[in-house]
């Protein structure tokens, strides 16, 4: 299996897993204040969640798809799973490594222009 087949695949599991966790913040915070920093915390990660997810259809077609996807995923991992973490858990332990995650997806968008 090519990297592009399985960046592609990761993107399809990316994006759903994207609406699964949107349709459960739905659920869980449906009660809450809109402006409460939870919520807040995880509609941010959601939104660059999809957007990523969508990103790596891009990177599967790149020219160094293996890389661009790589930087992709451990950057939503970092910067997306930590938001999420703390939006669910309260718990800010993992906030260190949200901007680190930022950076790699940055990164993974600049090697999809490579």
């Amino acid at each position: 299996m090519t990297a592009s087949v399985i960046v592609r695949r990761l993107a399809a599991l990316s994006g759903a897993s994207a609406v699964s966790l949107g349709a459960y913040g739905a659920h869980v915070f449906k009660q809450s204040d809109p402006d409460d920093y939870q919520i807040v915390l995880f509609e941010t990660a959601n939104k660059y969640h999809f957007y990523h997810s969508l990103a790596l259809l891009g990177a599967a077609h790149s020219g160094k798809p293996a890389v661009a996807g790589t930087l992709l995923i451990a950057g939503m991992g970092m910067f997306c799973g930590s938001l999420y973490h703390q939006a669910v858990t309260k718990d800010p332990a993992l906030r260190k490594i949200a901007p680190i995650g930022g950076v790699a997806m940055i990164a993974g968008w600049l090697a999809i222009f490579l």
